[in-house]
């Protein structure tokens, strides 16, 4: 008998940063792909940039202050914050090097021939000059501040992820010419792509950067212009608050972000064109070394070049239009409050209809019946439909209290916004527990039924974000089962009042119980399996951080117990590495929408249990965060996310990327007896072709059978 490895040390653990650059990888990957329409690959390649931005904004930002501190500690897999960064560095180098040769070589020849085209000012006729010189004297030249740099002029403090153009040029004094440098900020408040005037449906561009660099002499009157080139500073972005020294959350979080636009620099990019001596004084004047230079080859700042995916041209350049049908359960039920008793439902978004939830919340607003609203709020994307029902409930004389959360990583600003307006139209507005962010998702109606006080809740793995709810999976559910709210009504009493933890009979919470919870139903998998008793774990999330996790997964692999992991995005953890994780699967589905949703599948000797929530497995999610994680009881849906969710996302065999023991990624691909499968592509289908009645039709096994075992990815 195998003697089982109980302690685990770096070797069996995979970097917490290379994993998420693995991740962007994959990303990169659809930008890669010419199967996929030409805009869906420019939008992946945009999201790639904006990913990178909030890498350095947050965590290249931590690594080196960790490489500044005193204090010497080393990752799980065994690196030092100095190691990590050198290693981040080469791998970031080699993406996007990646990323800028797809922009030129794949992407801008496959949209000239589309008829997208960038020109440069030489390129352009008369008449497009013509406008072109209108446009920059009436929109962009009055916006402009041309900034020097010399003793009387200091270095400007630059913008985080502003577009900058530094410029060369001569003056000439006195008989005596001398060489000075400048900078001119790029207009934020102007669109980065500057599109001509065209009646033929062709759609061409000037870079804005580039219309301004045209007409640099105008700026700079009376001198010679030597040269202009593009720069770009990202900075620290992560808020530092003592919640426990501020008197005032909301102010101390605006204070803050005012305070995140001038954070240290920690990359600074420049047009692969920039002289050396040029890129010397940027790096000095901002402090940074030459690990903190990237040379780009292609336009800064490439988010914005989203604009040309943005509009209704070009249906053939994108993926087929999908319109989310209302969910089955929810068809046709004039009464949505008596389709919540009839039973429990279950919403699976993008695929199911948001509006669903949103008529939830203006319905509990209207409604005469409905005493009370109580909801947590993350992100909204400033959806007025969210928090406008909650305003017109108290307009309404119901009792409505939201507990926001004011840090929900760059969208403070509108957090801070709209938890004004609701304080304005007299909803109670809470900012939690301190030291804890509010990441759950759960939204509280109580009711006077016919029959008496009767609690509606909505618990969900994604945010009430109509925005974000067409782009992200999540799923959602909308339940009256007393237990469940007695357990929501205690949970806001704990976030709003002054009291202790006191136990759940439903819910999973963090940072209370979710942990130990979690740990106790893997081990519980491994003592089954010890036992020769049926034992699987099937666990979907966004990251796997958590090292006590993992090595409860690597105790259940060894006990025999069979893993499949879904993970979107970071993975800590070593599949198939022998006698550890043999039977431990990774996969990872990148696609048209972000997978988002939390599912975790517990065989349970042939008595399987299904928990669904708003927590990775990471420890932020397990210790600093309130988080909620429910289980599914309805015996129909259970089945409905064993037979369907999870086993269509197992099948997918085109869009899912295998983690290898090394870290990196395979994609899969079918083999010779097998049908291409992409769950998302299924999903949306089984959405369109839906009967009235998906939950009696979830008694019947659907067409997908049982959930199965793929094939081991790993060559033996």
């Amino acid at each position: 008998m195998k003697k089982e490895i109980t302690s685990f040390g770096p070797a069996h653990f995979l970097n917490r940063e290379l994993s998420w650059l693995e991740f962007n990888q994959r990303v990169l990957g659809e930008a890669l792909d010419p199967r996929n329409p030409l805009l869906e690959r420019v939008k992946f390649f945009c999201i790639v940039n904006s990913n990178l931005d909030e890498f350095f904004e947050v965590r290249v930002a931590g690594i080196k202050q960790q490489m500044e501190s005193e204090v010497v500690e080393r990752s799980i897999d065994g690196l030092t914050a100095t190691q990590t960064f050198q290693a981040v560095t080469r791998r970031v180098r080699r993406m996007v090097e990646q990323q800028y040769r797809c922009w030129r070589k794949e992407l801008v020849p496959a949209l000239k021939a589309s008829g997208i085209r960038f020109l440069n000012m030489f390129e352009t006729g008369a008449a497009d000059q013509e406008w072109l010189e209108d446009y920059y004297h009436a929109e962009v030249r009055p916006v402009l501040t041309p900034l020097a740099i010399d003793p009387a002029h200091p270095f400007p403090q630059l913008l985080n992820k502003s577009l900058n153009m530094i410029v060369r040029l001569d003056l000439t004094k006195a008989g005596e010419t001398l060489q000075h440098l400048a900078v001119v900020q790029v207009p934020r408040v102007l669109p980065r792509l500057v599109k001509l005037p065209r009646q033929d449906g062709r759609q061409d561009y000037v870079f804005l950067g580039h219309l301004i660099g045209f007409h640099l002499a105008d700026l700079f009157p009376g001198t010679k212009i030597l040269g202009y080139w593009h720069f770009r500073v990202t900075r620290n972005s992560e808020l530092y608050i003592d919640e426990e020294e501020a008197s005032n959350l909301l102010k101390a979080v605006e204070n803050e972000l005012h305070n995140r636009r001038k954070g240290d620099a920690v990359r600074l990019e420049v047009d692969h064109e920039c002289p050396p001596d040029i890129r010397k004084a940027l790096l000095g004047t901002l402090r940074l070394g030459a690990d903190d230079l990237y040379a780009i080859n292609g336009p800064l700042n490439p988010t914005r070049l989203m604009a040309i995916y943005e509009g209704d041209h070009s249906p053939e350049l994108r993926d087929p239009p999908f319109v989310a049908p209302v969910a089955s359960a929810l068809r046709g039920q004039p009464d949505m409050f008596a389709a919540i008793r009839e039973r429990d439902i279950l919403l699976h978004h993008p695929y199911d209809n948001f509006d669903s939830v949103v008529r939830f919340l203006e319905n509990a607003a209207e409604d005469p019946r409905v005493l009370a609203i109580k909801q947590t709020l993350y992100r909204t994307g400033g959806d007025v439909r969210i928090t406008g029902s909650l305003m017109n409930a108290v307009k309404n004389g119901k009792q409505v209290t939201a507990v926001v959360e004011l840090r929900a990583r760059f969208d403070e600003a509108n957090n801070i916004q709209w938890a004004r307006q609701l304080e304005e139209a007299g909803v109670h507005v809470v900012y939690g527990l301190v030291g804890y962010k509010i990441h759950s998702k759960m939204c509280l109606v109580v009711r006077r039924d016919k029959d008496g006080i009767r609690r509606y809740v909505h618990l969900a793995t994604g945010n009430y974000s109509p925005t974000t709810a067409r782009f992200y999976t999540d799923v959602g559910l909308l339940t009256c089962q007393p237990a469940f709210g007695e357990d929501a009504t205690n949970l806001f009493n704990l976030l709003t009042g002054i009291c202790q933890f006191q136990g759940m009979k439903k819910l999973l919470v963090a940072p209370f119980e979710l942990h130990d919870r979690m740990l106790t139903l893997i081990e519980r998998e491994a003592g089954h399996a010890h036992q020769g008793l049926p034992a699987r774990i099937i666990a979907k999330m966004n990251s796997l951080v958590d090292d006590r996790i993992i090595a409860a997964l690597y105790r259940a692999s060894q006990a025999g117990v069979t893993i499949e992991l879904i993970v979107r995005g970071i993975c800590c953890l070593r599949p198939g590495v022998r006698g550890v994780s043999t039977n431990i699967t990774v996969r990872s589905i990148v696609d048209r929408f972000l997978e988002h949703s939390r599912i975790f599948y517990f065989e349970n000797a042939c008595e399987p249990e299904v928990f669904v929530g708003s927590a990775d497995w990471m420890p932020r999610n397990f210790f600093r965060r309130i988080e909620v994680v429910f289980p599914v009881l309805d015996g129909n849906l259970r089945d409905r996310i064993i037979t369907e969710l999870l086993a269509v996302t197992l099948a997918d065999n085109t869009k899912a990327r295998w983690l290898q023991p090394d870290g990196s990624y395979r994609l899969a691909k079918p083999g010779q007896e097998e049908k291409p499968r992409r769950c998302q592509t299924e999903f949306i289908n089984l959405s369109k072709n839906a009967g009235k009645n998906h939950q009696k039709s979830a008694r019947k096994k659907t067409k997908y059978g049982e959930v199965r075992i793929a094939p081991r990815p790993f060559a033996r």
